[in-house]
């Protein structure tokens, strides 16, 4: 499959969360499963030999394919998750993201040092919930490998918030 043939099974939707926001819904990628496998074989291989230690997956819709990844490199899997949700000692960081603010936290034991980290999320926008993200890998010394998305709204220059780390995106919007 193509990224237009992906791109096909995203249903976008006006006003959501909140007026003036169009959002990308994967779920309708998601349960096409030609479509799904077809992303994750095509991820893997992307991945595959870059040794990759831990997938760190961004709650919510960065569990879905960071699970995949790591089970299929061989690496653990560790959730970045809101505050309140993860139950022993956490490292939170505050972000701003293009309609709010939020904060995110990670266990303080998730991460070794120099553990080889690739970050996913669904979505990479304006990118705050990924560069909060990267601050949390970086504070347990964690070595980021890249960070992977599902669609990328280039529109929104997230990426100008990564500089130094690769970045791949498999949709790809105006």
């Amino acid at each position: 499959m193509t990224a237009a043939d992906y791109r096909s099974l995203i249903r976008e939707v006006p006003d959501f969360p909140k007026p003036g926001i169009l959002f990308y819904d994967i779920t309708t990628l998601l349960k096409d499963p030609k479509a799904f496998s077809s992303i994750a074989d095509e991820l893997t291989a992307y991945y595959q030999g870059q040794r990759i230690s831990k997938v760190v997956g961004i709650e919510s819709r960065g569990f879905i394919y960071g699970g995949v990844l790591a089970q299929r490199l061989q690496a653990g899997f560790v959730p970045v998750r809101k505050p309140g949700k993860l139950p022993a000692d956490c490292f939170e960081v505050k972000y701003s993201l293009e309609y709010g603010a939020n904060s995110l936290a990670i266990h303080r034991d998730a991460i070794s040092m120099g553990e080889r980290i690739l970050i996913v999320d669904d979505l990479l926008a304006t990118g705050g919930t990924a560069a909060a993200t990267v601050s949390l890998v970086r504070q347990l010394g964690g070595e980021i490998v890249g960070l992977d998305f599902l669609v990328e709204l280039k529109g929104l220059n997230g990426r100008e918030k990564l500089a130094g780390y690769p970045v791949h995106s498999t949709i790809l919007y105006p």
